[in-house]
């Protein structure tokens, strides 16, 4: 696709106009994706003599073979595609902020009448509440369990209004851990007050609910209402002993964020605080690897990066250097925001120190991390030599391939191959295979076709310099048979479980290896057959959700994916549906008569 792209003439005749370019490689794979001001002047410094480049110019520059751009009317347009390109195509050269999926918020759905808490990893302009991002999804679920305990809040999945009086109150309700909405004697306004107090106490300020609740226990205790004041009491304890945890780290009484940096030879770590306030509410850091770029750059890319999807934006935000672009940035997020945005270097005074403390929480996260690193890079180089030695092998393999078969029944036989080079897994490298040519429970079927599929897929250009495969000697046998049809003389050893599941011996050239003297090698096989097992388990819980999800409604002539929402929405399951009169199926958005009198003859056919 890039034979008869000509650079040097392509860079003729860009405009002198801002928007974004697209860096991509011979085979079409976008690799860089940046802004301009000018786009001609821009793009050409990539091609200036490389002494003039940074080393992860250096590194791409050769690599790239052809580029695109769009035009935009203003810089600010640029800025704005070049993060929502960024986030969509995560090139290889680019500072990434995160490798996989984005990142989870508390959602508090105050569009509805009666508002839930929810965990998500989307933002939807829906009337909602959105409190993060957290980098660490257990924090976030503690959280919402905090808040399950301090709060009265439903926690079920009735929809309101519309199945008031429907069933009796869980359990919930009766230990007071919930305002019961689903009677229909609970004040609508009164429990949308319970969810603002949540949405403050996520914003840091408790001390107006407390002040609150303190005022109830006291009205409680004056009519004689001890039980009432006791509970009350409790959730004043529980509040002050989370202010408790809350440092104080202005008198000001401000909403920022406090962004610092700690830097190391090819790596780094992000900290950011999130005072709200004057509080400090929460923290979290971020890590990068592979880093070649200045302080400016990456902290540059950074706060575009988690802004761009970020669900609150503070007044202030402090940061560790000076960045480039800070007023267009500063504009980004003011419109974002919808009142002014200020980034601010702090030289000396509180808000200095400030930075200066997260700086070095920072650093303490990336030595951490280093040890961290050092300690796993160990552990895979240890595991290599013993795997070698007891194998035989003339040298450490490079690349190791395994591959797990799990099945449900006789349904969604799946497959795993997980990728491990220099003992390190190789996420990017993880491929995962349906079965598609064999039917029934046949496990060594399965694995043959899985391999025969792999090795010949041009998709793979390296080979494994040992395949390891769940299961004992028959699993082996059936492997070597399609490798030597292939004419592939690749080394194959089986990982065999105990009893209880456990990571027992290898199967190796028809013998069986006892590894509970060698714990080095145990643990190293324990962890590949573990990420093979892990990886071929969630494809295969995806399938099944995904089988689950279909409906009996998707059998019915008319009705479409919006359609079906609709009705679900409305009803709330399948079987209401079956139940309801074509009169009722009939109000619902987007069911036409006629459409109801088919929902309601084909339900009718199918239970006859």
């Amino acid at each position: 696709m890039t034979e008869n792209f000509n650079i040097q003439e392509e860079l003729k005749k860009m405009p002198e106009l801002p928007g974004v370019y697209i860096m991509k490689n011979e085979d079409g794979e976008i690799i860089y994706i940046g802004k301009a001001v000018n786009l001609k002047n821009r793009v050409r410094q990539y091609f200036q003599p490389q002494a003039r480049q940074l080393p992860k110019v250096n590194a791409m520059v050769p690599k790239i073979k052809k580029f695109e751009y769009i035009v935009t009317d203003t810089e600010m347009e640029a800025l704005i595609l070049e993060c929502n390109l960024i986030k969509k195509h995560r090139p290889k050269f680019n500072i990434l902020l995160k490798d996989d999926k984005t990142y989870p918020y508390i959602k508090i759905t105050m569009g509805e009448e009666y508002p839930r808490i929810l965990i998500t990893r989307r933002i939807v302009k829906d009337g909602s509440r959105y409190f993060g991002p957290y980098s660490n999804a257990g924090a976030v679920k503690d959280t919402v369990d905090l808040l399950k305990k301090l709060f009265p809040l439903k926690t079920c999945n009735r929809v309101l209004p519309r199945d008031i009086g429907k069933e009796r109150p869980c359990l919930n309700f009766h230990i007071k851990q919930c305002l019961g909405p689903c009677k229909g004697d609970v004040d609508k306004e009164k429990y949308r007050a319970v969810m603002a107090d949540i949405c403050s106490f996520l914003e840091g300020r408790q001390e107006k609910i407390i002040e609150r609740l303190e005022q109830q226990m006291r009205e409680a205790a004056e009519e004689m209402e001890f039980e009432k004041a006791a509970f009350i009491r409790d959730k004043i304890n529980s509040l002050k002993h989370v202010l408790e945890k809350q440092k104080i780290v202005s008198v000001n009484f401000e909403d920022m964020d406090v962004i610092a940096f700690a830097m190391e030879p090819g790596m780094a770590c992000a900290q950011v605080f999130f005072v709200r306030g004057g509080k400090l509410l929460g923290r979290e850091h971020y890590i990068f690897d592979q880093i070649e770029d200045g302080d400016s750059e990456l902290i540059t890319s950074f706060i575009k990066q988690f802004y761009s999807s970020a669900a609150f934006v503070p007044k202030e935000i402090l940061i560790s250097g000076e960045i480039e672009e800070r007023e267009l940035i500063e504009q980004w997020l003011s419109n974002k925001k919808g009142t002014r945005v200020y980034i601010k270097v702090p030289k000396r005074g509180e808000k200095f120190d400030l930075v200066k403390m997260v700086a070095n929480n920072a650093a303490i996260e990336l030595s951490r991390f280093k040890e961290r690193v050092l300690s796993e890079n160990k552990f895979a180089e240890e595991g290599l030599e013993n795997l070698s030695k007891v194998l035989g092998l003339k040298t450490n393999p490079e690349r190791i391939e395994a591959f797990d078969i799990s099945n449900t029944g006789r349904t969604e036989m799946v497959a795993s191959m997980v990728v491990f080079e220099k003992g390190m897994p190789a996420k990017k490298e993880y491929r995962r295979f349906k079965i598609k040519w064999v039917e029934g429970i046949n496990d060594y079927g399965a694995m043959q076709e899985v391999i025969y599929r792999r090795f010949r897929n041009t998709e793979f250009n390296k080979m494994p310099d040992i395949i390891l495969v769940d299961g004992g000697s028959g699993h082996v046998r059936s492997v070597k048979l399609v490798l030597d049809e292939l004419n592939a003389q690749i080394p194959v050893a089986g990982m065999v479980k105990d009893e209880k599941h456990r990571t027992r011996s290898l199967v190796f050239q028809e013998s069986e290896i006892d590894l509970s003297t060698n714990i080095t090698l145990l643990r190293f096989i324990s962890s590949v057959q573990n990420e093979a097992h892990r990886f071929a388990l969630e494809y295969n819980k995806k399938l099944r959700a995904k089988r689950y999800r279909a409906s009996e409604l998707d059998d019915i002539k008319g009705i479409g994916e919006a359609r079906k929402a609709s009705l679900l929405k409305h009803f709330g399951s399948v079987s209401r549906i079956k139940e309801a009169s074509i009169e009722e199926l009939a109000t619902v958005k987007g069911i036409s008569k006629p459409l109801a009198q088919e929902i309601y003859d084909f339900f009718h056919k199918v239970n006859k």
